[in-house]
């Protein structure tokens, strides 16, 4: 019986303490998530932090940084650089380290734009995190809203796929196995740039047979592989891959400077089959006229059809950047006059609240770009994936019955609140077509044009 008791009580010690490690687990990574790995501010401008982390930090400039302020600063300038912090009563210190509490709001000035650094310690004491704090120019941007036709070429023939085919005499032929792979990028044969995809397939074809030397590029490596062609059932010879050398669709564009450069999607162009970001040479905007909408169901995503003419004189813009945050170029100067939106103020990530909000798009192809309400659900300061950030729901009656929600062609639709553009639309739930993610605006900024 003793055995027993001692037995019992020895599990529940265990289990206690099993269930207080959890715990603390839990609370530790609910901190870590709620402290950005980085903080933008606006130069010049009065901002209150709140974060509503159980946490102290010590915002200070790295030295290097500050041996390159000081002589623009003068010597008297403190250590800070023209940072200064307090709390939200309005106590405010210009030091050396300026300590902030990031349990209650903090009121955050910089008077140019910097790079700083915050060491999070837990109850003042344990270093905890390291947080990238910048001082960003303030800026407005006009949200756009507006469909747009997308083409662009890769930097290279993007290899697909590569396989089998049946050879004379029923034999099976795989000259590519093992040479080429899906993701790859050919540049060169036999020294000679490929141009095309079609003058590729060419090449090879007028080979007859003879051995390749192709240059390669994989995973940002340059290298040369030796191939030869082989012949079909029918006689014309082959490598056995899929290749690809442009991709083309519909989405939205964010926003646009006044300058004419654009962000748009809110994500990158990535290759269907492979699923990887394309390299990209060269790339169009177009105008593009939405006919159609497929309603999005669960379990299905709905689509915008838009019908794009490609030629020379229906191109607006040119796409010079293909990143993970959006597709980036310049808009011609009549297409930018055209956009009528007024200018917004940039909104930040930690602006972001959740409750009402708008997206700003087109779905009909007969009127201007509508704003539509939508619900901010959560907010993801620190998302492995970029362009989850925001996650919102559609709730407005009339999107809800032209579209079923959020649909493909949405895509960098303008996420507003509170007078200020704060991100895009960029993916939709696939069970719920009502609801979605979206990027930080600042996020694309930070990648783009």
């Amino acid at each position: 019986m003793r055995r027993r008791k001692a037995f019992w009580k020895a599990s529940l010690a265990v289990l206690l303490s099993a269930a207080g490690i959890g715990a603390a687990a839990g609370w530790l990574y609910h901190t870590w998530e709620k402290i950005p790995d980085s903080i933008r501010i606006k130069a010049g401008i009065e901002q209150e932090l709140t974060l509503n982390a159980p946490v102290t930090g010590e915002i200070y400039l790295e030295k290097d940084r500050l041996e390159e302020a000081l002589p623009a600063l003068g010597t008297s300038a403190e250590p800070s650089a023209g940072l200064a912090a307090g709390s939200s009563a309005g106590l405010a210190a210009q030091a050396q380290v300026i300590p902030v509490n990031l349990s209650r709001p903090v009121t955050v000035t910089a008077s140019h734009t910097q790079e700083y650094t915050m060491d999070v310690k837990l109850f003042g004491v344990i270093p905890f995190k390291r947080v990238s704090v910048q001082v960003i120019p303030d800026q407005s941007l006009i949200p756009a809203g507006v469909p747009i036709g997308i083409y662009v070429r890769t930097d290279g023939i993007l290899v697909i796929g590569q396989g089998e085919f049946e050879g004379l005499g029923n034999v099976t032929r795989e000259p590519a196995r093992h040479l080429l792979q899906a993701g790859d990028y050919i540049l060169q044969a036999d020294g000679e740039k490929v141009e095309s995809k079609a003058a590729f397939t060419r090449l090879v074809s007028e080979a007859n047979g003879r051995e390749l030397v192709l240059t390669i590029r994989r995973d940002g490596q340059v290298f040369d592989v030796k191939v030869r062609p082989e012949q079909d059932r029918d006689g014309a010879y082959k490598l056995g891959i899929w290749i690809r050398d442009n991709a083309q669709g519909v989405g939205t564009m964010t926003y646009l400077k006044s300058d004419a450069s654009f962000g748009a999607l809110g994500h990158g162009i990535n290759d269907a089959d492979t699923a990887a970001l394309m390299e990209v040479e060269s790339g169009s905007l177009y105008r593009t006229e939405i006919i159609a909408v497929k309603k999005g169901q669960d379990g299905t995503p709905g689509e915008l059809t838009g019908v794009i003419d490609y030629n020379l004189e229906n191109r607006i813009g040119t796409i010079e950047i293909n990143s993970v945050e959006g597709i980036f170029g310049t808009l011609s100067r009549e297409k930018a006059d055209s956009i009528q939106t007024a200018a917004m103020p940039v909104g930040l990530k930690q602006d972001v609240h959740l409750g009402e909000a708008q997206i700003l798009c087109s779905v009909d192809g007969q009127t201007a770009p509508q704003l539509y309400t939508v619900q901010i659900r959560a907010v993801h300061l620190n998302h492995d994936n970029v362009n989850r950030g925001i996650e919102l729901q559609v709730t407005d009656e009339r999107l809800i019955r032209q579209t079923g929600g959020i649909v493909q062609g949405m895509s960098g639709s303008p996420i507003l609140q509170d007078g200020k553009l704060v991100g895009a639309v960029t993916h939709v739930f696939v069970h719920d077509s009502t609801r979605g993610y979206g990027i930080f605006v600042e996020t694309m900024l930070e990648h783009g044009a």
